[in-house]
């Protein structure tokens, strides 16, 4: 899909999340150019603005699980806003902007409150038993690792060179680490309807990761 198309999809999915708020057309354009800005910097290959679209998507499908769709919603459009490869904050930086942002644009602050929480969860990706967006919010976050093959593999690739700064064998070291623990996880998804029927394919692909960089194939 071309970059306008998306941006101009997202946009009218932003409107939409701030509607129920009250704000107005012009204060939710004024807000949204610099989140686009944010997921187009360079050094991003995965965490960009299709990242963001593939994770609405599935909210979507999941939204019958959440209690506060909105506030789901605003957090997936923050939750990678600061993404650095080379720092350990990024969860709570992304927070803090969310705060600054939504505080600007009226977002009462029980909302805001429910926003920053679901984007720093998002860093150990865990999630309470009856905390259900977070659940959904990690479901949708993570539901790449259940795609198909080829596009399983062009997101493997995409974060390899969003650690590009890296050594290959450093690299292959922390990411074999990363992969290990989900696997090690009792369950990667949380929502009954991805544990069902994308839990097994996830666990495949990233079993197959794992082969695949001992092999040096990624």
């Amino acid at each position: 899909m071309p970059t306008e198309n998306l941006t101009h999809i997202l946009f009218s999915n932003w409107q939409h999340t701030l509607q129920p708020f009250g704000v107005d057309q012009v204060a939710a354009e004024k807000a949204f150019n610099p989140l686009v800005a944010a997921y187009s910097t360079p050094g991003r290959y995965y965490h960009t603005l299709k990242h963001i679209d593939r994770v609405f998507s599935t909210i979507q499908i999941l939204q019958g699980y959440t209690t506060n769709l909105a506030a789901v919603q605003l957090a997936a459009w923050f939750h990678d806003v600061v993404y650095d490869t080379q720092a350990q904050d990024n969860e709570q930086r992304s927070a803090d902007y969310a705060f600054d942002l939504l505080s600007n644009l009226g977002i009462p602050e029980s909302t805001i409150v429910t926003v920053t929480r679901l984007i720093l969860n998002t860093k150990d990706h865990q999630a309470a038993v009856d905390d259900y967006d977070s659940q959904v919010l990690l479901d949708a976050d993570l539901a790449i690792l259940a795609t198909n093959p080829v596009q399983y593999g062009e997101y493997a690739y995409a974060i390899r060179q969003e650690y590009g700064w890296m050594a290959e064998a450093d690299y292959i070291t922390g990411r074999q680490q990363v992969l290990e623990r989900f696997l090690q996880r009792s369950h990667i998804y949380f929502t009954p309807l991805m544990s069902e029927f994308a839990e097994p394919c996830a666990r495949g692909n990233i079993q197959g990761e794992i082969q695949s960089l001992y092999e040096g194939i990624w």
